[in-house]
């Protein structure tokens, strides 16, 4: 297989996860005969500096081109004022936004050598296996803004088409798993998410009636999550509250640091990142965890390329380095730790079994 594959390493440590991601992804293409070919482009704050434009257009244009695109991270305090005309997350917006790309896709599976990392209860935890579907191009973030001297508004409209669309992707993926689907909104005050309920509700009696559907108030999911994680598979809700759900259930899995997210259309190019932010206090230092980072090679790999040996043959290498408590310092809790190229080295042995080790690149 021939790949292209739009690089957007980004801000903070963005570039140096990223470099991770590719090494593992390259190791992957040398055993199993297929070559990916990168295409490096500025997004965020970088591209800001460079053309004043978050996304600009030759950017855009190769992420359309390309098979897939495998994003870093962006932002940081430098771009970070709320005044300012351009912002580095408009980038990501306006990117998510020009592809289509409606459902984001965030799995969390604590692994147990991990668990100690977790705030949450270990005995809460074994065992959670939570896939959140989040509406990505709706809602809030895009609504219209308006300021006035003493006021501001932020528009939220939701379509029928925009929650039918994520609802199916999440209940389809809801039948291949337990077949359970929890819709979150916030029926009892808002009028999107009174239509978000009745569509879901709708959607899943008409095409899917082999899942079981349920329906939470996002305030009680919000304690749910911690209380109990294993009583939920798949979720879905829109665009506000899936930022906000996903990032609390990232504390399951003990560290942001661990979590990949797919962010996909209704074709197969989708843009893959993890979860974390661009953690500028450790930009530069080479203590970043580039697991997440890592993992979403593995998701590319399976929902844009079609390559799900391949995939379980990274996640694996993952597994087993964790396994051997391989752990940089947002793991170690104080203990024994390591770089970030010290611990891409050994998710590289790792893969050895199955996959080619090449030296890691400058």
């Amino acid at each position: 297989m021939h790949a292209d594959i739009a690089v957007l390493a980004g801000d903070g440590i963005g570039p140096e996860v990223t470099r991770a991601a590719l090494d593992v992804l390259h190791a992957v293409g040398q055993r199993y005969g297929h070559q990916f070919v990168e295409h490096h482009h500025l997004i965020g704050g970088a591209a800001i500096d460079a053309s004043g434009d978050a996304l600009p257009a030759e950017t855009l244009a190769a992420c359309r081109k390309a098979d897939a695109v495998l994003l870093g991270a962006v932002g940081g305090p430098k771009w970070s004022d709320p005044k300012a005309k351009v912002r580095p997350e408009q980038g990501l917006l306006a990117l998510r936004q020009e592809l289509g790309l409606y459902a984001n896709l965030r799995p969390v599976r604590p692994h147990p050598a991990a668990l100690g990392a977790s705030p949450i209860k270990a005995h809460l935890l074994t065992g959670v296996d939570l896939l959140v579907v989040r509406e990505l191009t709706g809602g809030l973030y895009f609504g219209k803004k308006n300021r006035s001297a003493d006021s501001a508004t932020d528009v939220c409209t939701y379509t029928v088409a925009e929650i039918e669309r994520v609802v199916r992707r999440a209940a389809t993926l809801a039948s291949a798993r337990s077949g359970n689907l929890a819709s979150v909104d916030k029926a009892n005050v808002l009028e999107t998410s009174r239509l978000w309920r009745e569509v879901t509700t709708r959607v899943i009696a008409e095409e899917f009636p082999n899942v079981k559907l349920e329906h939470h108030l996002v305030d009680s999911m919000a304690m749910h999550l911690i209380a109990r994680p294993r009583a939920f598979d798949v979720i879905v809700t829109e665009n506000l509250f899936g930022d906000i759900l996903t990032d609390e259930a990232s504390m399951l899995a003990g560290s942001m640091g661990l979590l990949p997210s797919a962010s996909l259309g209704d074709g197969k190019r989708g843009l893959y990142e993890p979860i974390h932010g661009s953690a500028p206090d450790i930009a530069g230092r080479g203590i970043a965890n580039p697991i997440a980072a890592i993992l979403s090679v593995a998701m590319l790999l399976r929902h844009s390329l079609d390559l799900p040996d391949e995939a379980q043959c990274v996640e694996r290498a993952v597994s087993q380095c964790l396994d051997a408590h391989v752990f940089t310092a947002d793991l170690a809790d104080g203990g024994p730790s390591v770089s970030t190229e010290q611990l891409t080295r050994a998710v590289l042995t790792e893969l050895g079994g199955c996959c080619y080790v090449p030296e890691l690149r400058d």
